[in-house]
């Protein structure tokens, strides 16, 4: 929509935001997929099913990676299903990290000097009202993350005292870190794109891993008797989706590229599609490490320079008006 100068901004029914909401409000599915994956699922009151009622001690961050949720899931930048039967997210490995960062890390109520506390960075940037575009931004450190330091510090503090986190540590140094973006967008109802890109802020080139994940949430181990998803390799850069509460999907991988520039190094994976029919794209690379050279100029990391940034998109970005421009590049 072409507005005339001096106008000010359109009715958000004239939009093509408005344009889905009416369709939701007739019945169309468009909020069907959504944020809908918990930032944090362990140490909940959900998954709880200790003897005692101690939720904390039963089902800590140390347990997540391997134990079965059973009411819901968590994960960086999680998008799924409203019954979360199918879950996307983002993993990732620096190469000196014990473990995959697959999700938020934080301290249990016992653990944390004011309480329960996540202790991560990141921000939740956009969002329609249908879901039809989300970004998120997370800061993930190029050191080892401190998550022994973290508890031992926080458990040494009185309540008195301020909290430790994750800044306070000095992983964010010299600005070693990536800026990693999420983004999603709908071309339809049940057809999800994801774009990743990352940013090298740091004064030299860093290895990174970078997975993008999907998921099926366990709902058989508590019932025998239920049919299992089957998610199966069709190439390269697809996989087939049988699940027995959802029609059949395909999630193919579209593509990916590398970009060196004057204020930093940028990696983006083109839209990651799961969706409804289609043919894979058997023209993609593998997704693999990728070394992210160092950005040219350096700046002092304060909390300040922690801040998001508006940078740009390489690749095929994923706008929300119309969903011009999705898709598979």
């Amino acid at each position: 929509m072409v507005r005339r100068r001096g106008e000010g901004p359109p009715n958000i029914a004239q939009t093509e935001e408005g344009r889905r909401l009416e369709e939701a409000r007739q019945g169309a599915p468009w909020r069907r997929w959504g944020p809908y994956v918990s930032d944090r699922q362990w140490g909940t009151v959900r998954e709880d099913y200790s003897a005692d009622g101690d939720a904390w001690a039963y089902f800590p961050h140390d347990h997540a990676r391997s134990r079965a949720y059973r009411w819901g899931e968590d994960g960086i930048g999680g998008f799924g299903d409203e019954h979360l039967y199918l879950c996307l997210g983002v993993a990732l490995w620096n190469e000196g990290d014990p473990i995959l960062k697959e999700r938020l890390f934080g301290l249990t109520n016992a653990e944390g000097n004011h309480g329960e506390d996540v202790k991560e960075l990141y921000y939740y940037l956009d969002g329609t009202p249908t879901h039809s575009y989300m970004r998120m931004l997370y800061k993930y450190p190029q050191g080892a993350f401190p998550y022994l330091a973290l508890v031992e510090e926080n458990g040494r503090r009185s309540a008195r005292d301020p909290e430790f986190e994750l800044v306070d540590t000095g992983i964010f140094e010299d600005e070693r870190y990536f800026d990693v973006e999420i983004e999603y967008a709908k071309g339809g109802t049940d057809d999800i794109l994801m774009q990743l890109t990352v940013h090298n802020r740091g004064p030299d080139a860093a290895p990174l891993r970078l997975i993008p994940q999907l998921w099926a949430r366990n709902i058989w181990t508590w019932n025998p008797g239920a049919a299992k998803p089957l998610l199966a390799a069709d190439g390269d850069n697809a996989i087939d989706v049988a699940h027995p509460n959802l029609p059949p999907l395909r999630y193919r991988r579209c593509g990916w590229s590398a970009t060196a520039r004057r204020s930093s190094s940028s990696v983006t994976t083109k839209a990651t599609r799961i969706g409804c029919g289609g043919s894979p794209d058997r023209g993609s690379p593998r997704m693999r490490s990728t070394i992210l050279s160092s950005r040219a100029t350096r700046r002092r990391s304060t909390p300040a320079a922690l801040a998001p940034r508006q940078a740009r998109i390489t690749g095929s970005t994923c706008r929300p008006a119309g969903m011009s421009g999705c898709g598979c590049g």
